[in-house]
């Protein structure tokens, strides 16, 4: 007897409503632009800021399926209508400077808690099928304001899988994503051409790194397959900050025709809020975590969709950039290479 063959998997992006908060910032534009080779009904880009909003319809080229909803997450007026008539959510809106989330500490509570309980009252509201809550490896044993806001985010996220029945609540967590506004790369890019100079807060850090495209693609397929309650932690590269510094020092020095060797790099030590070493999980996380391809799954801890929230098969150690092996400056030169073009 010939076996039954399984039935393709169906696309939950095509022709749907697809609502990406944060939507001008680098994460949302990579994930609008995946979305539609996904063939959704509409892409809707939200966010709070005017000009990214106009640069955006530009980089879409008057695409009619990509809309544009200028509002904030923290008014309910704004993401009640944009969450109207939605399938999905990617709630990537957040405050994600360290550094000004613990000089403004309220501000950060507005945006990354209360705007998301925001966001996920209105996706029940209206009927949204999915929420994907797009996290950070800061909120792992968090020290900053930021971290522990985002982990918060991430408590309120499960917990809406006990009080909303029938949307799929659900959260993606990976660590630093190069080429970001305000990443470090950003940065150094900036202090080579514009000062002469760069400035690294110390180079035994170390951190887990991704290229935009490669993150946005991981995150469609995370919130694709997640379960209700689920983490799924990207599995990531992981470098010390003094080798991206030193590969960033060659390759931009290049790229502007400047002599390397007259390039200043300064330690200026960590700033408040700053780990030495970035995590993706907890002990306690990892020990019930299981291995799928080309990521970790978190469980949440009660029971709604599949498997056994307390059986894990990650073992008992946590995951964290401290232990390498770490990309080599070669490796971290095609990185940014791709990401640049050259």
């Amino acid at each position: 007897m010939k076996s039954k063959a399984k039935a393709p998997r169906k696309d939950i992006y095509r022709g749907s409503v697809i609502l990406v908060t944060g939507g001008t910032g680098s994460i949302g534009l990579e994930l609008a632009k995946d979305a539609l080779t996904h063939e959704p009904k509409e892409v809707r880009l939200m966010s709070n800021d005017e000009n990214g909003l106009f640069d955006a319809k530009t980089t879409f080229g008057g695409n009619r399926r990509v809309t544009f909803r200028l509002g904030d997450v923290r008014d309910p007026d704004s993401v009640n209508s944009a969450t109207m008539g939605c399938d999905v959510i990617f709630h990537a809106a957040a405050l994600k400077h360290v550094n000004f989330c613990e000089e403004n500490p309220s501000e950060a509570i507005s945006t990354n808690i209360i705007g998301t309980q925001n966001v996920m009252n209105h996706a029940n509201r209206n009927g949204v099928r999915r929420f994907v809550f797009v996290s950070t490896d800061k909120a792992v044993n968090p020290i900053s304001t930021m971290g522990a806001t985002k982990l918060l985010a991430e408590k309120l996220t499960v917990n809406g899988n006990r009080i909303f029945k029938d949307c799929v609540f659900c959260s993606v967590r990976f660590g630093n994503v190069l080429g970001s506004r305000g990443s470090v790369l950003k940065i150094f890019q900036q202090q080579v051409r514009h000062e002469g100079r760069m400035t690294v807060t110390d180079p035994k850090m170390t951190r887990f790194i991704m290229l935009p495209s490669e993150a946005s693609k991981l995150v469609l397929e995370a919130g694709r397959q997640a379960a209700p309650g689920e983490t799924f932690i990207l599995k990531m590269p992981k470098v010390k900050i003094g080798e991206l510094a030193r590969a960033s020092l060659e390759y931009f020095s290049k790229r502007f025709g400047m002599d390397p060797a007259k390039i200043k790099v300064q330690t200026t030590g960590m700033r408040p809020g700053e780990k030495m070493h970035e995590e993706l999980m907890t002990v306690g996380e990892a020990a019930r975590a299981r291995e799928k391809g080309q990521f970790y799954v978190i469980p949440p801890q009660f029971s709604r969709g599949r498997g056994d929230a307390s059986a894990g098969k990650g073992g008992g150690r946590g995951y964290s950039s401290e232990s390498g092996p770490w990309l080599g400056r070669r490796e971290i030169t095609s990185l940014i290479s791709a990401l640049y073009g050259a």
